[in-house]
């Protein structure tokens, strides 16, 4: 028969208890708090200030390790605009004549290049000339003899050249490769990619062989070029392509509407591709192999992506690309992570190289052997 000391132990027990608890509670709060961040912040000013390099402004006001800090423009109006919009300070402002000054602005780490495509090459190169680490749109040059200068001269430089590969930080993208590297594919034989849309304006500068160096494949070919390669895990041997054209009027000789092309692989592996500016609703990707499959659809857009697998729905947290984008870049260029997926100058100069022989496949009408 319990007495009542044996009561009064047991209930002291249990206040002892009690307030062990509350205190190992206490004092696991600050755990569960995610601290400020209080590192190095990226210093960035954005050369381009169009449709996405608004985007990217705006998904940098929630980064923790970039900032915004200036532009250049060679509009007047849209620097001014800029400058009220985000808090930028005149001086680290500039246009298209004079920015390399910006080599004497101690307030700014890096230059995201977002002009069209025939002008990074020069830009890049002017921004690696200032000490300015450089950050450029995809594709990143016209072609791979562009690229691999740019490349020379930021290695001369001493700076880093990144590519705005922001799919390569997307957590549901990466969870495919993930599986893939966990060999839960099984042997992967084939990959598709299908990037397109109908485009507008027939003025645009992308329907301008001049400025874009071509059309839907350097656009948004470029994403199945590069999603063949990180969802596959190798570089292509081989290439073959064929160009159709239904509007020879709105694209013009050099810049194509549609090519199909095919990727051969190392492990016997095959791609099938689609780049279009003329048919709508295209952005899929698809990877077998002889244990699973995965498909993304959309695979590249701005978001959410959404995909599945042999085992279910994909449900990875939703991000914003850019955001995440510029956050990693900063921890590439100041701790020199190394991302999953590579986003530097030698992964930009790869697709350039896939994408001359995709040209010239079509040109020729022949299999390219790709030089490694």
């Amino acid at each position: 028969m319990n007495t009542r000391r044996d009561f009064l132990q047991k209930m002291g027990a249990s206040v002892l208890m009690l307030k062990l608890g509350s205190i190992s509670a206490f004092a696991n709060v600050p755990d569960q708090i995610e601290q400020p961040y209080q590192g190095r912040v990226l210093r960035v000013a954005i050369m381009g200030l169009g449709g996405y390099g608004t985007r990217v402004a705006e998904a940098m006001k929630a980064c923790t390790k970039a900032k915004l800090v200036g532009v250049i423009s060679g509009t007047p109006s849209k620097i001014k605009e800029w400058q009220t919009k985000y808090n930028l300070p005149e001086k680290n402002c500039y246009h298209y004549d004079n920015f390399d000054e910006v080599k004497n602005n101690p307030d700014i780490d890096a230059i995201y290049v977002i002009t069209p495509n025939a002008l990074h090459h020069s830009q890049v190169i002017r921004v690696a000339k200032a000490g300015k680490h450089a950050i450029c749109e995809k594709p990143m040059a016209l072609n791979a003899k562009e690229g691999q200068e740019m490349v020379d001269a930021c290695k001369k430089a001493n700076v880093k050249l990144l590519v705005g590969y922001r799919m390569h930080f997307e957590p549901r993208t990466l969870e495919v490769i993930r599986m893939r590297n966990a060999g839960e594919f099984g042997k992967v034989m084939f990959f598709q990619g299908q990037c397109g849309f109908k485009i507008g304006d027939p003025l645009q500068w992308r329907l301008n062989k001049a400025l874009a160096g071509g059309g839907s494949m350097m656009d948004i070919g470029i994403y199945a070029i590069n999603g063949a390669r990180y969802m596959l895990g190798e570089e292509p041997v081989w290439v073959t392509a064929q160009e159709t054209k239904t509007d020879p009027v709105k694209f013009k000789e050099g810049v194509d509407e549609t090519i199909q092309f095919q990727l051969g692989f190392p492990s016997g592996a095959v791609a099938s591709c689609l780049s279009s500016y003329n048919i709508n609703h295209l952005d899929r990707f698809f990877l077998s192999g002889d244990k699973g499959f995965a498909e993304m659809q959309p695979s590249t857009g701005y978001g959410p992506i959404k995909g599945r697998t042999h085992k279910g729905e994909l449900t990875q947290p939703v991000t914003t690309h850019q955001t995440v984008q510029m956050d990693e870049m900063a921890t590439i260029i100041f701790e020199d992570k190394k991302p999953v997926v590579p986003v530097n100058g030698e992964e930009g100069l790869k697709d350039l190289k896939i994408i001359d022989a995709i040209y010239e496949a079509v040109r020729t009408g022949k299999k390219i052997k790709l030089m490694a």
